[in-house]
């Protein structure tokens, strides 16, 4: 299930975690990251325009692989999808937000931290899910203890990622990519310039080119 999807998010290796507050800023952002070679976005729903911001960088820089993230409820699964979302990210696992991104066919990574949560997850077909916050679960130390028993299954740690850290989580099998907000932080394009967006972008995908190559 979602082989596809999965196969995209090892070639993107990181997926920015992006929280915007206007919607303006949603078509800039998208095509800086595209410009940094990382042309993908969790946009997410903890901002009342949310929905808002994935449509505009969906229907406008097509190129962006774009989805939603802090999904909590199957409302806000359908708003997300109604927008162009293209994959679901929660922070952790609730079984009716992952039956119903199914239902729709789009692809679900909710967070699991523990064998049960790994286990509800694979049983309904997940084979990659998102692991978060990852710094105060053990991050790969966890990760790797977890991927013993769940022979295939891999995670993507989000929460303490950073270029400090990200080349050591790539490298171990065990993880498809990684979720970061070092890229996308506020500050960067405060002042309406996301040109340092696309030059952190760059710096992380050069770690990315060297690990994967």
């Amino acid at each position: 299930m979602f082989e596809d999807f999965y196969q995209k998010l090892h070639d993107l290796a990181v997926v920015p975690v992006v929280v915007l507050d206007k919607v303006e800023d949603a078509v800039p952002m998208a095509r800086a990251l595209v410009a940094g070679g990382m042309p993908s976005a969790e946009v997410t729903f903890r901002t009342a325009c949310a929905a808002e911001c994935i449509k505009a960088m969906h229907d406008e820089v097509p190129e962006i692989n774009v989805g939603a993230g802090t999904v909590l409820t199957v409302e806000q699964v359908d708003e997300a999808v109604a927008a162009g979302a293209g994959f679901i990210v929660s922070p952790g696992f609730d079984a009716d937000v992952v039956k119903r991104c199914i239902e729709l066919n789009v692809p679900a990574l909710p967070g699991t931290v523990t064998p049960s949560e790994v286990t509800a997850a694979r049983k309904l077909g997940l084979t990659v899910t998102k692991f978060f916050p990852a710094a105060q679960y053990g991050g790969l130390n966890t990760i790797k203890a977890l991927c013993a028993p769940f022979v295939g299954h891999r995670f993507m740690p989000t929460g303490g990622v950073s270029t400090a850290n990200v080349e050591e989580y790539l490298s171990s099998p065990c993880i498809v990519a990684c979720g970061g907000t070092w890229m996308v932080k506020p500050a960067l394009f405060a002042d309406g310039d996301f040109s340092k967006v696309t030059e952190a972008c760059r710096g992380a995908m050069e770690v990315v080119a060297k690990i994967r190559a």
